[in-house]
């Protein structure tokens, strides 16, 4: 229970858009779990308190902060706070994501921006002002939150998401080889067919599964799944635990798929 002990862990999309797990407020929930202090960043304060509370009542040490984190300015106030709370900072988990539904063709030129700023400049921004710290520290982690449809198209258009998501691995990628020498070690995991509430109140996936039924939306993504179901936050919180860990410190520049085998098909 003391994979994290001592170590100080920052997580970006701590809340959840809705009542249940998300990936970020369980990884949160881990993290604490096995012994670090963490440091809860959400756009919705009210969610980052939320995932505190829990994490404080069952003992663990969790500070909150709200930030837009497309913004520079609240990504460097963000670490500013941390550093402030806590002194350091061992571990960064990106894990914001939103998706606006339509192909290159139908996708407004708003949409497509407001899906780079939210899902790739946060996760640049973060890592941009993060880096310094570490490289002062003598090392860190890095965790990027990606997803399958990054290497899959999955039936589903959402090439804002796909792009931003591709995007994202290739900068993991450069920033691991990068940064390597300074002992930071930077990662992606690649999460499949997920029940969260990120997926289960967005309008637009319930519509292109099925016509807006959510159950028969669960019932479909299930059955896209070589294991017959889905994945759960919590499956994506421990690949981030064992990333974060000193377990995976030769791992660097990966991209962990958890997806119980659906990129391993070919349609």
């Amino acid at each position: 229970m003391d994979r994290l002990k001592g170590k100080v862990a920052m997580v970006v999309g701590a809340g959840s858009i809705g009542p249940g797990w998300g990936n970020g407020k369980a990884t949160a929930a881990t993290f604490a779990r096995e012994g670090a202090k963490v440091f809860c960043v959400d756009r919705n304060g009210a969610a980052a308190e939320e995932t505190v509370g829990i994490i404080t009542a069952e003992g663990g040490k969790a500070a909150a902060f709200t930030a837009d984190v497309s913004r520079a300015a609240d990504v460097e106030a963000m670490v500013a706070a941390c550093l402030k709370t806590y002194g350091r900072i061992d571990v960064l988990d990106n894990n914001v994501g939103i998706a606006e539904m339509g192909c290159v063709v139908k996708v407004t030129e708003e949409e497509w921006d407001r899906v780079f700023a939210v899902n790739l400049k946060s996760a640049f921004l973060s890592m941009k002002h993060v880096i310094p710290v570490m490289a002062r520290q003598g090392g860190g982690s890095i965790i990027n939150i990606s997803s399958i449809a990054s290497i899959r198209h999955l039936g589903i258009s959402y090439v804002t998401y796909a792009t931003t998501k591709a995007a994202m691995n290739q900068m993991t990628r450069t920033t691991a080889v990068e940064y390597a020498p300074q002992h930071i070690r930077v990662n992606a995991i690649l999460p499949g067919l997920m029940k969260t509430p990120m997926v289960e109140h967005s309008a637009g996936l319930a519509a292109s599964y099925a016509k807006g039924d959510v159950e028969a939306m669960w019932r479909a993504r299930d059955a896209q799944v070589p294991m017959g179901h889905m994945g759960e936050a919590w499956d994506v919180a421990n690949a981030a635990l064992f990333l974060a860990s000193d377990e995976s410190k030769y791992i660097t520049g990966i991209e962990l798929v958890v997806d119980g085998g659906i990129t391993c098909k070919v349609s």
